[in-house]
């Protein structure tokens, strides 16, 4: 049997940010999740697979991970959906552009945000929404659930679920990367936060639970618990 959900991650803009498409391949609806840019190739994966957008999510508003927001919204009417703690790090993109010598984005306005144990539905699998500061003050993770059931005040649309991923999944934005964590020297950014972040919330999940970073190859709980040099 085809695996239901479609997970794809694809590298995008000069960072390299991991944005991560994720749809049911039956309902066809999908959420998208640190879209930083290369606007126009989601479109176009978003398209093969015939995927409806129900929300797109930032795990929080560096330069890299939002700056194709406003054309995604565009393209898609899909809601913008960040941590509010996050807001004002948004409002500062043309700084953070000047940073690395790029132009600024176009920005979207943003009125939605999540908080920690927000579930985001799309057919019939959801992601909990784990409040992870310390890289920013309101990054986020998410865990994509083995299984999803449908609440009427759950952001996006909800479906009953039949098949569900056989492995939970982690969408862990710049928080924790496979033998590193995420730098804490920018404006918002506390390495004690961060790892605080990291033993509570992130390694209590199962060992088992394939992690899907902002940067980077995937890793799992069970390997950064035993060979992240940070968190020894």
């Amino acid at each position: 049997m085809p695996e239901r959900l479609i997970h794809k991650v694809i590298p995008v803009g000069l960072l390299q940010c991991n944005c991560s498409i994720l749809g049911d391949a039956e309902t066809h609806e999908a959420i998208v999740v640190d879209p930083g840019d290369e606007v126009d190739y989601i479109l176009e994966i978003l398209r093969q697979d015939n995927l409806k957008v129900m929300a797109i999510v930032s795990t929080h508003t560096h330069i890299d991970h939002v700056g194709g927001l406003a054309k995604l919204h565009r393209a898609t009417g899909a809601p913008v959906l960040i941590h509010k703690d996050d807001l004002h790090l948004y409002t500062t993109l043309e700084t953070q552009a000047q940073w690395i010598g790029v132009p600024t984005p176009e920005m979207v306005r943003i009125d939605d945000f999540v908080k920690e144990g927000d579930k985001l539905r799309w057919g019939g699998f959801a992601a909990q929404i784990l409040h992870t500061p310390g890289h920013t003050q309101g990054s986020i993770s998410l865990v994509v659930e083995p299984n999803a059931a449908p609440h009427p005040h759950d952001h996006a649309h909800a479906h009953p679920p039949d098949h569900a991923p056989a492995v939970p999944r982690l969408l862990a934005g710049d928080t924790l990367f496979q033998g590193s964590i995420g730098r804490t020297d920018l404006p918002g950014g506390s390495y004690p936060q961060i790892m605080k972040s990291i033993h509570e919330k992130l390694l209590v999940l199962p060992d088992e639970v394939v992690v899907i970073p902002g940067h980077g190859d995937p890793t799992t709980i069970g390997e950064e618990r035993e060979h992240n040099p940070f968190l020894r």
